[in-house]
This record gives structure tokens, C-alpha cells and sequence, in this order.
């Protein structure tokens, strides 16, 4: 059974603004405001769904979603233990042996917390369990952390772990995936973008629609 499934990444906050590694960290108001903005944009699905981070379900309500969005602990930001909330260029400079193995080495979790080998395997059991013979839907749209959306798309293709460092993820953009475990297509990010004033309202079409082979 092919299945549909959309990522938004979160709006802006502080902590991203400021390179800092992922924390539970709220949105400023300059992404709160585009997030309202673009909840017309965002396109319809059989499952919502929003990652456990303030910075994601503070995204899911200003899109509209908070009253069907169910939390979904699996879509968690990378946990980078006691680097969380901190700078990397601060990490840099006092742990410049741990930092450049953590860039280096897929394996290696200097911070005591997940490696990308664990973030891409977690995100990617939680990618391969939709769609199976007794799920309920076909499409799911889910709020997560751009660290998700970029291990959901290394799983999807494939790609050797070290790809997830050439891969961008912008806020407030929606990443598409369709197909089934084990074959995914993928639709690049775009951005949400709310319809021009004056037009009806309506939801739009996902990107990577079409099925898998």
C-alpha cells in the first residue's frame, strides 16, 4: 500500500536563530506570526501529527492543527544530551576532539546522548511502521524537528549517513514522502506559502504523490 507522508519543520525560535543545538525551546514572535500565516497552506492528511518539542506543538497550533494533532514521541528532536541548548561554536572551542568526531563519525555520540546513526534507525522504524496492513490511514502530515525531517529523507533514499550534513531544511517548509518500507520517493521541501488575500481559501497538494514502483 503506497503511503503519503508530509513534514513540516517548526517555525523560527531564538535557538535557531542563534545556532545553538536543539532544545525544548518556544518560538519568538517573527515565527509564531509566519506559522499563522501560512495555515492555509498546509495540506490535508488522514493523521496529524506533531513532534513532543514546545518548538512543534507551538507550530501545530499556529497552523491550525493543535485540536487533531496527536503527539508523537517517536518524531523527538535529536537528543544531544548535555550539548543541548548550547552553542556550537562554544561546544567548538571547549570540545573541538568530540565535536569533530560527532561530524566525522556516524557511530559517535560524545554528548552521551543519540548518534545519527540512532536518530536515522529511530526515525526511520517510526517512517516504515505507517502504511502496514492494519494502519488506518493513508496520508499523515506531522510536525517535526528539521533534524527528523532530514533523517526521515536519508532513510527514505537510502543515503549513506553522511548525507544527512549536506541536506538544509528551512523552517516552516513541507518535505513529502510516498511509497511503502524499503521504497520511498521524496519531494524537496517547499515553503508554506498562504494563498493571496482575497482568494477562497484551500488546502493544497503534497509534493511526492506520485507512487513508488
Amino acid at each position: 500500500m503506497t503511503v503519503r507522508v508530509m513534514l513540516i519543520s517548526p517555525a523560527m525560535n531564538a535557538a535557531l536563530r542563534e545556532a545553538r543545538f536543539d532544545g525544548d525551546a518556544p518560538l519568538d514572535r517573527s515565527g509564531r506570526e509566519r506559522a499563522r500565516a501560512a495555515a492555509g497552506a498546509v495540506p490535508e492528511a488522514g493523521l496529524a501529527l506533531a513532534g513532543p518539542s514546545e518548538r512543534c506543538r507551538e507550530t501545530t497550533a499556529a497552523l491550525g492543527l493543535a485540536a487533531r494533532a496527536r503527539t508523537e514521541p517517536a518524531l523527538a528532536g535529536w537528543d544531544l544530551a548535555r550539548w543541548a541548548g548550547r552553542r556550537l561554536d562554544e561546544v567548538a572551542a571547549a570540545e573541538p576532539a568530540q565535536v569533530a568526531a560527532w561530524l566525522g563519525d556516524p557511530s559517535a555520540a560524545p554528548h552521551g546522548g543519540e548518534s545519527l546513526h540512532d536518530l536515522v534507525g529511530r526515525t526511520g522504524r517510526w517512517l516504515d511502521s505507517l502504511g502496514g496492513p492494519d494502519a488506518p490511514r493513508t496520508s499523515f502530515l506531522a510536525v517535526a524537528e528539521a533534524a527528523v525531517v532530514r533523517a526521515a529523507v536519508v532513510h527514505g533514499l537510502r543515503l549513506p549517513a553522511e548525507a544527512f550534513w549536506r541536506l538544509d531544511v528551512a523552517p516552516l517548509t513541507l518535505t513529502g514522502l510516498s511509497g511503502r518500507s524499503g521504497r520511498w520517493n521524496v519531494g524537496l521541501g517547499r515553503p508554506l506559502t498562504a494563498p493571496p488575500v482575497g482568494r477562497a481559501s484551500r488546502r493544497v497538494a503534497a509534493p511526492a504523490d506520485r507512487p513508488a514502483d
